[in-house]
């Protein structure tokens, strides 16, 4: 029963630590770009737009398609970077264990 127990007590450890690296994600700042850095954003670690900054030569209304696609493109890049961010903070903490996102313990 000690085992047990001990197995328990490890795994509320980490569920502890997981939702401290989680907490620590979603007030970190992941910057993204695209079009040669013309289109800048910022994210959390969850993935939330906190920033958008687009250089004003790309204000033409003829090229609204264009502008909207390099949008896109820098938050993709931001949100990807955020997601690789994350997964290497909770692998460092799973030692390697790929767990899927929302992983509660214990089980």
């Amino acid at each position: 029963m000690k085992n047990i127990n001990q197995m328990l007590k490890q795994a509320q450890q980490l569920q502890n630590q997981m939702a401290d690296i989680q907490k620590r994600m979603e007030e970190t700042e992941i910057s993204g770009s695209s079009g040669g850095g013309f289109v800048q954003t910022v994210v959390n670690g969850k993935g939330d737009l906190k920033s958008l900054k687009i250089d004003p030569s790309l204000m033409n209304p003829e090229e609204v398609e264009i502008l909207e696609d390099l949008i896109i493109a820098a938050y993709n890049d931001a949100k990807s970077k955020a997601e690789l961010q994350t997964q290497q903070e909770m692998s460092q903490l799973t030692g390697g264990l790929n767990l899927p996102g929302g992983f509660k313990l214990p089980f």
